[in-house]
């Protein structure tokens, strides 16, 4: 590193947080999928949204790209390095800051955890809108720069859905403010909605003002066994109907509840196994139990549904659903690919993916779950290579001839840009291409996520020849 370099990002980030020992950079090089890792020319730490813009125009200067990192939750290789890249970390930006109980409103830092953010306004009658199993390692900027969906998005949306404000850094270590941020404001381009889903390739977030929604304290969630998907979504389709409060619709099969049983010694939910499971949670400032209750009489089996009111049995039936994700993880490195179906095709693709994997990938092990009520699965294929990319095609291109994205929630990264053009025009990426060329002209936030960044084209200087 040049010397140059090395004192002005000490004094950016201060001691003990400019890391480039091979050991104390290790965790910040591998993802949660453990598939895709890196090795980083160092990690800086900044403490404040000051010392991240002159980390970011230092590394410009010095011609070093960044790879912005949160909570290092995603999924897709989009917040680690990939070829000696630096790693900036946003970790230590956890200050929670101007919070308005009246209008329900929080800035936070980018490195403040969602578990963090929770408990900080729960206890004053607010809540977040969006909740992940990942809650306690997810930052707020990570969610923010990968648009985070969760199992709120049935009635909450995405994360861009919450934000009001932003403060970032951009390629050139000029800060862009946003804030406090008005939920009424035309003055131009939407930023904030831009950079939210922008993975860290336009800049980098540091603070972001956030809409709260009420606290409602009243839950219930009911567990069923039910015969097939198709069965799964009627069902849905009849709660959403007669229970307003409902926040949450989840999925998953027998495949991996018997991972979950296995790994996290869980008992059998029912006395018999079922085809699929459907969980869902609703919400209200009184009990919505009986609604719900009254919603499931007429079709679900007494024998394959358990309802639960207290949190310790609500937690118990949540662990079912939250815990796939550590049990898929503790059998091997899978290859996870979030999608979303068009709600009336959800249910064929559940069919069809397992038939396309069996006839093009045999050796694979395909583990599903996901959010019944967005259309948004999860689809999990265990015993692949890292680098077979095999799986990954035959379960995409199926996608995208069912008029589905190929990315709900965690976005392209690297793992899924191969693909980008199943379902984004080129018209899209030209455009996607134009903004990130005008934002960060040399390529130094992120480079090589969610698309290469070609060379411009050549406009000729030569006049044309009119009347020819």
């Amino acid at each position: 590193m040049h010397p140059e370099l090395r004192s002005r990002l000490l004094a950016a980030c201060g001691p003990g947080h400019l890391l480039d020992d091979p050991d104390l950079r290790a965790s910040y090089e591998t993802d949660w999928t453990r598939r895709f890792t890196g090795p980083a020319a160092f990690v800086a730490r900044p403490p404040d949204t000051a010392g991240v813009a002159a980390v970011v125009a230092a590394c410009r200067e010095f011609g070093v790209p960044l790879v912005p990192q949160g909570g290092n939750t995603g999924l897709v290789g989009g917040s680690i390095p990939r070829a000696g890249e630096a790693v900036l970390s946003l970790r230590r930006l956890d200050r929670i800051e101007d919070f308005d109980p009246v209008a329900g409103e929080v800035t936070a830092g980018a490195g403040v955890t969602l578990q963090a953010l929770q408990e900080f306004v729960r206890p004053h009658g607010w809540d977040v809108g969006v909740d992940l199993a990942s809650r306690a390692s997810a930052t707020i900027g990570g969610m923010v720069a990968t648009n985070a969906g969760g199992v709120r998005v049935i009635r909450y949306g995405p994360m861009r859905h919450q934000v009001i404000g932003i403060e970032a850094v951009l390629a050139d270590g000029a800060i862009l403010a946003r804030l406090p941020g008005l939920l009424k404001d035309n003055s131009g381009y939407d930023l904030p909605g831009l950079l939210a889903g922008s993975e860290g390739t336009l800049a980098v977030v540091t603070r972001v003002r956030l809409r709260l929604i009420p606290a409602r304290p009243a839950r219930a969630v009911a567990l069923l066994g039910l015969p097939s998907l198709a069965a799964a979504l009627e069902l849905l389709r009849a709660v959403r109907r007669q229970a307003p409060g409902l926040e949450a619709a989840e999925v998953f099969f027998p495949e991996g509840l018997e991972l979950v049983q296995r790994h996290a010694g869980l008992p059998p939910p029912f006395p018999r196994p079922h085809a699929c499971y459907l969980l869902v949670e609703c919400a209200g400032a009184h009990d919505p139990a009986p609604a719900l209750a009254a919603a499931l009489e007429s079709a679900a089996d007494p024998d394959a549904a358990l309802l639960a009111v207290s949190r310790p049995e609500r937690d118990r039936l949540w662990a079912y659903r939250e815990r796939h994700t550590e049990a898929i993880s503790a059998e091997g490195i899978p290859h996870k690919l979030d999608v979303t179906l068009p709600a009336a095709r959800l249910g064929d693709f559940e069919s069809l993916v397992r038939a396309r994997l069996a006839e093009t990938s045999p050796h694979v092990r395909p583990v599903l779950f996901g959010h019944a009520g967005d259309g948004n699965l999860h689809v999990n294929i265990l015993g692949a290579d890292p680098d077979d990319e095999s799986p990954d095609d035959a379960v995409l291109r199926l996608v995208a001839s069912l008029g589905g994205s190929i990315s709900a929630e965690h976005g392209i990264g690297i793992a899924k840009k191969r693909w980008l053009n199943l379902t984004r025009s080129p018209a899209d990426i030209q455009a996607m291409r134009a903004i990130k060329r005008a934002l960060d002209p040399a390529g130094i936030l992120n480079p090589g996520v969610i698309f290469d960044l070609e060379p411009p084209p050549v406009v000729s200087s030569t006049p044309p020849v009119r009347g020819a």
